[in-house]
């Protein structure tokens, strides 16, 4: 491996790290019920605010629930990494 792959491995270790129950929660549920994407579950969680029909019941705190998701979904795409592929997915 090289250096740039060592940094950006651990770069992606330290954020799975630091992330709350809250986020780790999100990202088990887009793995599981959205298959795998987030703009799936924010279409779903935004359907919900407009009283429109929705999938999935998550907490009250849908509006924070968005920012959480948006936050993981750009580390994504910067980091081109799935975060579920470094939480254990627990059954």
């Amino acid at each position: 491996m090289t250096q740039s792959h060592d940094r950006k491995l651990s770069e992606v270790r330290a954020f799975v790290a630091a992330m709350t129950s809250e986020e780790r929660m999100l990202v088990v549920v887009k793995k599981e019920l959205y298959e795998g994407s987030w703009d799936e579950m924010l279409a779903d969680l935004q359907a919900r605010l407009n009283n429109k029909p929705y999938i999935f019941k998550l907490a009250n705190r849908i509006t924070d629930d968005i920012d959480r998701m948006k936050r993981l979904d750009k580390f994504e795409q910067s980091n081109n990494v799935d975060l579920s592929d470094y939480i254990e997915l627990k059954p």
